[in-house]
């Protein structure tokens, strides 16, 4: 790759190395100059400006982090588009990830430019949320690196272990001056932890603290095919022959581990009985804050193995008292952790067609309705759910998406214009949802992956809040605004959608560039279908 500063006058077909600004016009890092942004450039008094050239040898960093993110990625785990050289790995599920370390490290050290950075092994993930990153950081990667990175990737490296609803039980142990407010704390505790993972405790007993009946309780548990089985000691655990250890070889189990490297969380035992779990908890598991129990649990609950291994293993992260410059954040909600964005889709359907004699959006386009190219790829891309406004001959377009997963939301205003079904769509949004891609129905050549690309370059935080489908540097459709734009949205007025927006917020705007002129191409008129039709499927 070729980098350095070059005459603006030469830079077409050059990537952008630093943002700059055109006149009204920002030029984005990572752009490709087109003959329009060279004059802009020029007329904006821009004499020069670093670009970079990519050589025969190179692959492009979106596609270098897309090839090197799907070999990352495992089971449960789905990757975003990439986007200015980073592919964002999701879980899929509720669960752990699972994380191989030591190739993580393998793979960072391939080449400079490579990069994966993941959340800690075995860390709790919920759906949506962030596992991994991989980013490229030039514009480019030599093949060899490329191919270097994928040889070593045989299986992947990142993957979501789901919890799986575990029937569990749960026995307390008391002694006579035990109060049966602390027996009905230990059921709270354990109950929050457990539903949270989606299973549930179905069996509960209370015994007194001696080694014969809690033997007899565990027995019970295990005929009744919970699993695992968490005891609550009316005392701590002190040694291996202390009362429930002993109940449990007396049932017929046997101990596995006792005591873990976690704080606090220390005198947790781990047995077995029947092919059953059975975990002696410590006293901190009667708290709601983070303690070594849920470590173990957390597994158990993903299927994964714990062992007296996995349980020394764990020392390393294994402290989590609070420290002096964080007083007790437990306490507190959790600090908000990465996760992808949740985008709806809005396809406006709800138009009179005056330019076509009839509905347009009925008219067959390789074999199918014209509406379900745009509603197809809309399904068909991370965006959910997929929102039909609908208006004009409202019964025959439901009719035609039938069989499709979609909502539908009908705008009596629909003669009032393009503006009317814009504000119909957007009001019937989820209230959860982070932004929109506004998508028209007569544009049969959006595909999912323009969406799903769409959707990786928006990020508010990065002022990348309002992201639009261009092609050679044109702005088109469909466009992906943040909820933050909705009340201006439902202001608008006239047979006009919200395109004057992009403009008053140029500083939020990045342009998504497409493989084709799908985001130019919109059907009004019969020689527009007709000149559709001509062209190759």
């Amino acid at each position: 790759m070729q980098f350095g500063s070059c005459p603006a006058d030469q830079a077409q077909g050059a990537i952008l190395a630093h943002s700059v600004r055109a006149g009204e016009k920002i030029l984005r890092k990572g752009r490709v100059l087109s003959e329009d942004d060279v004059a802009a450039l020029r007329a904006a008094g821009v004499r020069e400006v670093v670009v970079a050239r990519l050589q025969a040898d190179d692959i492009a960093e979106d596609e270098a982090a897309s090839r090197i993110a799907a070999r990352v990625a495992g089971e449960h785990v789905r990757i975003a588009a990439a986007f200015t050289g980073r592919a964002n790995l999701y879980a899929g599920e509720h669960g752990l990830a699972v994380i191989d370390a030591e190739r993580v490290n393998a793979l960072n050290a391939v080449h400079e430019a490579i990069t994966l950075a993941t959340v800690m092994p075995y860390a709790h993930a919920l759906p949506r949320q962030m596992l991994a990153t991989v980013k490229i950081i030039p514009f480019a990667l030599p093949r060899a690196a490329v191919e270097q990175a994928e040889q070593m990737l045989a299986s992947p490296i990142v993957r979501l272990a789901p919890f799986v609803k575990r029937r569990m039980a749960l026995i307390s142990t008391a002694l006579p001056q035990t109060k049966s407010s602390i027996l009905d704390k230990n059921r709270t505790a354990l109950d929050a932890r457990v539903t949270a993972l989606g299973s549930q405790i179905v069996f509960e007993r209370r015994v007194s603290h001696d080694t014969a009946p809690l033997a007899e309780a565990l027995e019970e548990a295990r005929e009744e095919g919970a699993d695992p089985i968490l005891v609550f000691g009316a005392s701590a655990i002190t040694d291996r022959r202390d009362v429930i250890p002993a109940a449990i070889e007396k049932a017929g189990g046997s101990i596995q581990h006792f005591g873990m490297p976690v704080d606090p969380g220390n005198l947790l035992l781990l047995g077995t009985l029947e092919g059953a779990t059975v975990v002696g908890l410590p006293g901190c598991a009667r708290s709601p804050k983070l303690n070594g129990f849920d470590f173990v649990l957390w597994r158990l609950v993903a299927g994964l193995p714990v062992d007296r291994g996995t349980i020394s293993a764990m020392g390393v992260g294994g402290l989590l008292n609070e420290i002096p410059t964080r007083p007790q954040p437990r306490d507190e909600r959790p600090a908000a952790v990465p996760r992808a964005p949740k985008i709806a889709a809005v396809v406006l359907a709800a138009g009179t067609s005056s330019r076509m004699g009839s509905n347009k959006l009925l008219a067959d386009v390789r074999g199918k309705p014209m509406l379900r190219h745009a509603v197809e790829a809309a399904l068909a891309s991370h965006a959910e759910p997929v929102l039909v406004v609908t208006g004009y001959a409202g019964d025959e377009v439901k009719a035609a998406l039938k069989d499709l997963n979609v909502r539908f939301a009908e705008n009596p205003d629909f003669s009032k214009g393009l503006s009317a079904s814009l504000k119909c769509g957007v009001s019937a949004l989820p209230e959860d949802c982070d932004g929109a891609l506004i998508i028209l129905g007569d544009m049969p050549g959006i595909s999912a992956a323009l969406l799903d690309k769409l959707i990786a370059a928006f990020d508010p935080a990065e002022s990348r809040a309002i992201a639009v489908a261009t092609w050679h540097g044109k702005q088109g459709n469909p466009v992906l605004w943040a909820r933050r734009f909705f009340p201006e949205i439902l202001a608008i007025e006239g047979d006009v959608g919200a395109r004057n927006l992009i403009g008053a917020y140029g500083e939020l705007v990045v342009e998504v560039e497409a493989e084709d002129d799908a985001p130019l191409t919109d059907i009004d008129t019969p020689d527009a279908l007709a000149a559709y039709a001509r062209r190759s499927p």
